[in-house]
């Protein structure tokens, strides 16, 4: 900072210290001494655009996003019968899409618990209700389907694979291409049947699905590429591999579309 001369801004400076749920009280609780400011430690911060837990939970991201969502949906339902039903309708779809983040706020949420996504999916559910006019008591399946919508869970796996696609594509930053190998690459597997297919080689984790080890983007990324098929791994341009992947994750959630 000195050699950049830059000068630390204490309002605008956060401090996280990230672990395990279980190793939360080995953190030190102390503040941070930066030249003659002192930073204070905070249990979740904000970075472009996503909350960031101390357990990496993703607990407070999934809150803030289900609070203002229903916010936008409660406004909606105040006003329904003084503006048009096409603004409504739109509206409604918006608070839907932003539930589970559009475009790069989603992937973060990758295994997150069931919990978690209920409540993402409570928003949908409701905004689908707001934009077919249904009750709180109508069942919601049907509106679903006729939307084309993914369900919570699902659309935040839509967004990882779109997102190793790009990376093995050379669309996406080169750290995130850098992250995955594939097993035909490697020399220990050149006269296996594996070399001779799409897969991408899963590194072992020492820590449980729910926790960090698992959730990082070369773990879960390569482990939820490996579990498509080859017809949709296959494919040479984004939109081809968008649409076959949506029809996928469409399909296993309403098998009788």
């Amino acid at each position: 900072m000195r050699a950049n001369r830059l000068q630390l801004n204490t309002s605008k400076t956060d401090l996280l210290w990230c672990s395990t749920v279980r190793r939360q009280h080995q953190l030190p609780s102390t503040m941070l001494r930066v030249g003659s400011d002192l930073v204070q430690p905070s249990t979740s911060v904000r970075d472009l655009g996503i909350f960031i837990d101390a357990d990496l939970s993703m607990r407070m991201q999934v809150q803030r996003t289900v609070a203002g969502c229903f916010a936008v949906l409660h406004k909606l339902r105040s006003i329904r019968r003084s503006v048009p039903r096409l603004s409504i309708r739109r509206w409604s779809l918006y608070a839907g899409s932003e539930s589970v983040g559009v475009r790069e706020r989603n992937a973060p949420l990758i295994g997150i618990p069931a919990s978690l996504c209920c409540h993402l999916q409570s928003v949908l559910n409701t905004a689908a209700r707001s934009v077919a006019g249904l009750r709180r008591s109508d069942h919601i399946t049907e509106t679903l389907t006729s939307l084309y919508w993914l369900c919570a869970s699902e659309r935040i796996q839509f967004k990882l694979a779109m997102l190793v696609f790009s990376s093995l594509d050379g669309l996406a930053p080169q750290y995130l291409a850098d992250d995955l190998l594939c097993v035909a690459d490697m020399p220990s597997r050149h006269w296996l049947r594996s070399a001779r297919t799409h897969r991408l080689e899963v590194p072992r984790a020492r820590l449980a699905t729910t926790c960090i080890g698992d959730r990082t983007f070369r773990a879960a990324g390569s482990r939820l590429w490996n579990s498509l098929p080859s017809d949709v791994v296959d494919c040479q341009t984004v939109d081809v591999f968008r649409r076959r992947l949506k029809h996928l994750y469409v399909s296993n959630s309403f098998p009788g579309l």
